[in-house]
């Protein structure tokens, strides 16, 4: 069982990219608790927690089109470098702006956008370049374990972050975050994997419209789009409140906070080691959807809690069906998409999945001051299992999968 589950690692390069990519992971999340509790405390303003949010997601949803574009006509490598040269730059910047106590929270919200813009480039080189490190029948495996090694992270940042907010401060959150895209770099410059795009005389708005055109003609696929927006769009504002709940609920501090999100990381690891072990399986799509019932459960169950323990194990329910929702949704699209066509395929899925957040967010942070967090979060929660109920028993073509 367990070699099953880990059998991706037997390719090197997969293994290089998979430890890069979660020690940067691991420094993100440093950054994110840092820098959510750093804005409520300058602020206060549940409405300056959803902008950063927004600014930071809004750019792969103007540009992953584009940029999917670029995936497949650049090598990916190369992409892939830049992206994470310019987010270890942000970080950096940051840094330096909050040890010499300067900052403010416009620094904070520019910084999000540019580092969003570097992200907007590397999401669908990295997206593209992940399956081409694996056989074809290992693909949900490989797709799984990256999802681990993003939880791993999820679970591992934040905790260190609440210790390291409490005892040393943001700037320490920061400045490990900038160092820990030395890794990814460091294993981008050594794997011997290389993406060769063909040479085309086509524009730009051509190919992409060629890559529409065949996420349109795989008609699972618009299915596959619109369960992925709705899941990030409703279901990923929870994360941004936590704070919220944690300061004006829980009446507790940054190591609250980051044990919570330490809690939504673990049961992430949890789902996505599920998934790994159960393989290429058959019904992918009902297996989707039973977890997107238990990600609407779980999201209301915490916005009606108003136990510190009762709302780290529902976030344990929480994180693992998220995951499993994402890992699935993610393996059927790349199993559908062809190599030369998967640059433009993933970056018209990463414009669903990502673009939700800052559309999600950019709704919660005007609700939520008016019906405030509880409330927001909860209907959104029963907006999930009304959709999942909606592709299980109407719309049937993403279930069959």
């Amino acid at each position: 069982m367990i070699g099953r589950v880990f059998k991706a690692f037997q390719y090197r390069d997969f293994r290089l990219m998979w430890f890069g990519a979660c020690t940067s992971s691991i420094g993100t999340w440093m950054q994110i608790v840092a820098q959510g509790w750093l804005i409520y405390r300058l602020s206060h303003s549940a409405r300056l927690l959803a902008l950063d949010q927004v600014l930071g997601g809004l750019p792969i949803f103007l540009f992953s089109l584009f940029t999917g574009v670029i995936a497949d006509r650049v090598e990916r490598r190369k992409i892939l470098l830049g992206s994470q040269y310019v987010q270890m730059l942000t970080a950096s910047v940051l840094t330096v702006l909050v040890a010499t106590g300067v900052v403010h929270v416009w620094h904070i919200l520019c910084l999000s956008f540019l580092s969003g813009c570097a992200q907007a480039f590397g999401a669908p080189a990295y997206s593209a370049l992940i399956p081409t490190l694996v056989e074809k029948d290992d693909m949900p495996n490989a797709i799984a374990l990256n999802s681990i090694q993003f939880n791993v992270a999820v679970m591992v940042g934040p905790a260190l972050a609440g210790q390291a907010l409490a005892k040393l401060g943001e700037k320490w959150c920061f400045g490990l975050n900038a160092l820990s895209f030395l890794a990814p770099i460091l294993s981008l410059s050594i794997i011997s994997a290389r993406f060769l795009p063909v040479k085309t005389t086509e524009t730009m708005f051509a190919s992409l419209k060629q890559g529409i055109r065949f996420a349109r003609k795989q008609g699972s696929m618009e299915a596959l789009i619109v369960l992925a927006f709705c899941m990030t769009a409703l279901g990923m504002p929870m994360r941004t409140y936590i704070p919220v709940f944690v300061k004006d609920i829980f009446h507790r501090g940054p190591e609250t906070y980051g044990n919570l999100l330490s809690l939504m990381g673990l049961g992430s690891i949890v789902g996505s080691l599920t998934i790994a072990g159960l393989g290429n399986i058959k019904r992918k799509g009902s297996l989707a959807l039973g977890a997107l019932i238990c990600l609407g459960g779980g999201i209301s169950g915490f916005a009606l809690s108003k136990s510190v323990p009762a709302s780290g194990a529902i976030l344990v329910l929480v994180g693992a069906s998220m995951m499993a929702v994402f890992a699935t949704v993610s393996s059927l699209v790349q199993l559908i998409t062809t190599n030369e066509m998967r640059g433009r395929v993933m970056s018209v899925y990463n414009v669903a999945f990502r673009g939700g957040l800052p559309m999600g967010n950019l709704l919660s942070g005007w609700l939520v001051p008016i019906f405030t967090a509880p409330v927001v979060l909860g209907v959104n929660g029963v907006l999930l299992v009304v959709l999942a109920l909606y592709f299980l028993l109407v719309q049937r073509r993403l279930a069959a999968l």
